[in-house]
């Protein structure tokens, strides 16, 4: 799954004069899926007081799964998204995503969160080849 570039943007970008609200809004229309995914987690993030919020439902179909993928781990994407909503992304799986406020990031959820006890407490033969 590679970005769908406006050619006007991409002419910006090999000028050096793209911003990161262009680039957002690339990632927002060339990967519908993962921006309602990272929306949601960072929406309810904000509408609590857990030092985190996750997504964990697994993605409709494999093209929905390829956008997460993609979002997660495109460094230059997953910066994006976290300048633009304000938050830490983390990522667990092929699907378990979750905000946490910058904060929070020296904390012990997120330590928790990312650590390799967490990741194969997050693991099932489900899972195996997601």
């Amino acid at each position: 799954m590679s970005l769908d570039v406006p050619q006007a943007t991409l002419e910006r970008a090999e000028r050096d004069e793209v911003t990161d609200a262009e680039f957002v809004d690339v990632v927002r229309e060339s990967l519908p899926y993962a921006w309602s995914v990272i929306s949601t987690v960072t929406t309810d993030l904000g509408a609590g007081d857990a030092p985190y919020a996750d997504h964990a439902v697994p993605p409709p179909s494999e093209a929905e799964r390829g956008q997460l993928l993609r979002a997660l781990a495109s460094d230059a994407i997953r910066g994006g998204l976290e300048r633009h909503f304000g938050v830490r992304l983390a990522f667990q799986n092929c699907h378990k995503v979750a905000a946490f406020l910058p904060s929070e990031v020296d904390g012990a959820a997120y330590a928790e969160f990312v650590s390799p006890r967490g990741q194969l407490l997050n693991q099932s033969p489900e899972l195996r080849d997601c």
